[in-house]
This record gives structure tokens, sequence and C-alpha cells, in this order.
């Protein structure tokens, strides 16, 4: 098909008609299982069923139940209807394609309680454009995707809790069984995604449910707090029954909870920013599989932001009170952080870097050397450039969640930057988006290097190597040699520490 003003595909489902976005096609809200409700919450996701005729997929679904303003406030944008009815995808495809293209999958982040798919900032055309087929999706958020109760165990011979993860499991088996109808390739799948979306995507390097479904990972500012170990997961599970009246619950009980209900509960009964481990979706803890490098091999991109810890102070942490913390410790002293940030002046500050490697950026160094022990390659950056009219206003750098519009080359569909952004921005996004494009192409076991403005080299033989994306907010990238490697040695003991594997 060359450009129809509606698109056909032929899914395994039944037929879809997307539409046309000038010089691509987009197919939105495709079921890729059934309704996770009444008695299917809290289970495995299900097969959608089969429909008559022709479905017609131009409307986004509604998003998973979260806390919609917080999310257009921190979490790109506004999520719209919100139902646990939440359970699609979007497709985007070039419109003139001959040979199948590269697949790139995205997982949206927002802490596993916020976000959806279908937000401006990840709207697939810029990257369909270059010659790939984009999908993104929504999975159950909050409790709803992530929950251990006593009555839900082994209900169907297996021990299940990470319920997001398996949606995301089922739409990656949608993809593979289905994209060729799009144009893309079941065999060149690559997962990409930004905070709990780039956690997600190592817990499924790690998932043995998720072997095999894709061939390249990206991993955008993941970071290093721990799985939920299912015992506690267990013990919370219980808590938040009690909370909403439910003492000894049943599962019956527990699903006649209006969904709600989980939103907005204390602060101990709040979700964690992180997966269940103990399950059999994540039996073992993702930090412990790439600590003992039995991840899933593939090539991967791993890299972080400048200024990460933005994210924390707003959601309250006290950087300043880190440092105290550190005083505090025994295991190092504060005169060892400060001989490796000289030069940094005030707790605040401190408090602002130390934050940053210790939970964002040493996890580059973790998985780099996880792919060096598997013989597979490993591309790291560090994104530091901020749009020339907010210099002032990001004082110290890249925010968390700021690479994300260069990353999909959406500047101009993202709030606020579509208001300032001028041509110099708009060039600097579109070789980041290049690069992931070409990473998604080219990658392979044997790879060496990506192309772009400047070439990117991976991490091999014991080369410790990063590609800095911006240099002091300015344009400009640049190979760098063992960025950072003093603190991040010292943070990945810390974390090791932390995931009790000393």
């Amino acid at each position: 098909m060359e450009n129809p003003s509606a698109p056909l595909a032929e899914t395994r489902h039944g037929t879809l008609i997307g539409v046309t976005d000038e010089d691509c096609l987009v197919w939105r809200g495709i079921p890729y299982a059934a309704p996770p409700v009444g008695p299917l919450r809290w289970r495995a996701p299900q097969p959608s069923k089969p429909w008559e005729g022709v479905r017609v997929a131009d409307t986004f679904s509604a998003s998973s139940w979260q806390n919609g303003e917080i999310c257009t406030q921190i979490a790109g944008g506004d999520p719209g209807k919100l139902s646990e009815d939440c359970l699609y995808l979007n497709v985007w495809a070039p419109a003139a394609r001959s040979a199948p293209l590269p697949v790139m999958v995205w997982l949206h982040g927002g802490g596993f309680t916020m976000g959806a798919g279908d937000l401006p900032p990840y709207d697939g055309k810029a990257l369909a454009r270059r010659g790939v087929v984009l999908v993104t999706l929504n999975y159950r958020l909050g409790h709803l995707g992530f929950f251990a109760h006593p009555a839900l165990q082994e209900e169907e011979g297996e021990t299940v809790c990470n319920f997001g993860l398996l949606d995301q499991i089922a739409a990656l088996h949608w993809v593979k069984e289905n994209i060729h109808a799009f144009g893309g390739d079941a065999r060149n799948i690559t997962l990409f995604g930004e905070s709990a979306g780039g956690r997600s995507v190592m817990s499924l390097m790690a998932s043995p449910k998720a072997k095999g479904l894709f061939h390249k990972a990206i991993i955008q500012s993941s970071y290093t707090l721990p799985d939920t170990p299912l015992e506690r997961a267990l013990e919370k599970g219980t808590a938040i029954a009690e909370h909403l009246g439910a003492p000894n619950a049943t599962a019956e009980t527990l699903r006649a909870i209006p969904a709600e209900a989980f939103w907005p509960l204390p602060s101990p009964l709040k979700i964690a920013p992180a997966p269940i481990a103990g399950d059999d979706v994540l039996p073992v803890p993702a930090l412990e599989v790439f600590f003992n490098a039995i991840q899933h091999p593939m090539p991967v991109i791993v890299g972080s932001n400048s200024d990460e810890a933005s994210v924390m102070a707003e959601f309250g942490v006290d950087l300043a009170g880190q440092i105290d913390k550190l005083r505090r410790e025994q295991r190092f002293g504060l005169g060892i952080i400060k001989l490796l940030y000289p030069g940094v002046k005030g707790d605040t500050e401190l408090g602002r870097q130390v934050c940053r490697d210790m939970a964002f950026t040493s996890l580059g160094l973790v998985i780099m050397q996880a792919q060096q022990r598997i013989g597979q390659p490993c591309w790291r950056y560090w994104f530091d450039y901020v749009a020339e009219a907010e210099h002032d206003t990001y004082i110290n750098g890249a925010w968390h969640g700021n690479e994300v519009p260069y990353v999909f080359d959406n500047l101009m569909l993202t709030e606020p930057a579509c208001h300032y952004v001028n041509d110099r921005d708009l060039a600097f996004a579109a070789k980041v988006a290049d690069y992931w494009v070409n990473f998604a192409r080219e990658a392979s076991v044997t790879c060496d290097v990506l192309h772009g403005p400047v070439r990117w080299q991976a991490c091999r033989k014991g080369r410790d190597r990063l590609l800095r994306m911006g240099l002091n907010k300015h344009a400009g990238f640049r190979m760098a040699n063992r960025f950072m490697r003093a603190r991040l040695t010292l943070f990945k003991r810390v974390m090791r520490h932390h995931v009790k594997l000393d």
C-alpha cells in the first residue's frame, strides 16, 4: 500500500484501518490483550478477542488509572481518560516502505504510577520518517500493575505480582506476531524507555518470560533503587486491603474494590517506583542480574542526564540532608566524597551531584561492565544539553526526562519547549534522534561504532568510553574516556551492599 488515505493492516485478530498523517501512517488504540477488569484484575494479560469486519484505529485509548494532574505537571502531558481497560498500543510507520523496517518499542516512564504511551513527546512520526516502525503502549500502573496479597498467590499455578511487566511482555508478543502487517521486521526489535520505562527495559532483560522477544535495548535514566522483595510486597498488600476496609480479604473481595480507591493512599502504602522481585516474572532482582552478568544478551545503549537529582527534589528528597546522612555512614567517610568532588561547595550542591551519581550515573558503569562480561556491545551517553532559552532555568544541566523530546525529535510537540526552542535546538534534537535510529538499524554483536556527528564507540574489552551529548548545556558531541570512573566505582560498591550481594 502506497500512502493510502485510510491504511489497512491485517493482524491475527482482524483488520485495522488507521489514518494518514502527512508522510506517515498511524494506527491508534490497538488492543494487545483483553481488558484486565473484573475477574481479570491482577491476572496475567489474556489474549484479546478477534473482531469481524474492519476495526477503526484512529483514536488513542484510555490510560491506566493514575493521578492525571501530577502526570500533566511532571510526566509529559495529560493522560486523558483513565480506565482499567487500558491495554492498547499505537503504531507509526512511514507511508513509503519496501523491505521490512527496524521496530522500536517505547516504554513510558512515570515511576510506575503515571504516564501513557500517547503523550505528545512520544509521537512517533519523526522517528518513523527516519525509516523505523515505532510502537508505544500503555501498561497497568500503581497497585493495579504491581501488587501482592496472600489471597492472590498461586491463582494460576505460579506467583505473579508484576502485572505491568507482564503487560509489556504481552505487547512484545503482539509485536512479534503482527508487526509485519505494518512493515516492521520482527527479527529486529529495539526496546527502549526512560526512567521507570528504562527500569522496565532492565527488568525484561532479566525476566525469563521476556527471553527472545526483543533484540536490542536502550536504557534511559534508569535508577539504582532496589526492587521490592516479595515478602515486603505481600505485607504491604495486606496493609492496603486492611486500609480499604478488607481485612482477611479474598481474591473476590479485592477485585470488588473500585480502581480509583488505590489513589491516593497514605505514604507507607504507596507503590514503590520499582518492580517486585521474587515472582515468576522477575525471580531475581534486576540489579542482581546485571551484577552477575546473567541478563539476556543483546546490544545496549545506557545513559543518564546531568541533573537527574531534579526528580528527587521534585518528590521531596532533601539533597543537603543526604550529605548529612552520609556523614553518619560507616562504610565510607564524607572525606572520600569530598575528594571525589573537588571544588564543590555546600551540602546542597554536593548532595545534588552525589545523589545524581549514586542513584543514576553509576548504573551506566554497572551495565557496561555486565555487557563486557558477556561479550555484548554497550554504548554509554551523558546528556547535558539545555535549550538555549532555558539556560537560566536549568542552571545545573538537563533535568530528569529532558532528553526524551530530543530522542523523539519532538521539541515542537512538547510543552513548554515548543514555545521557546530555536533552530539550533531543533538541529541538536535531530542528531540525537538519528543516533537512536542508527542503533535500531545497525547495532549488532559485531558493531563497534554508531555513526552521527561523531563516531560513537562501543565499550569493549575493558574500554570505558562515553558519548557526551551536550557540553555544559551547549550543543556538541564528544567522546570521553573513564568518565567519572572513581566516583562511579565507589557508588557501585555501595549499590552492591544495598542489593545484599557483598
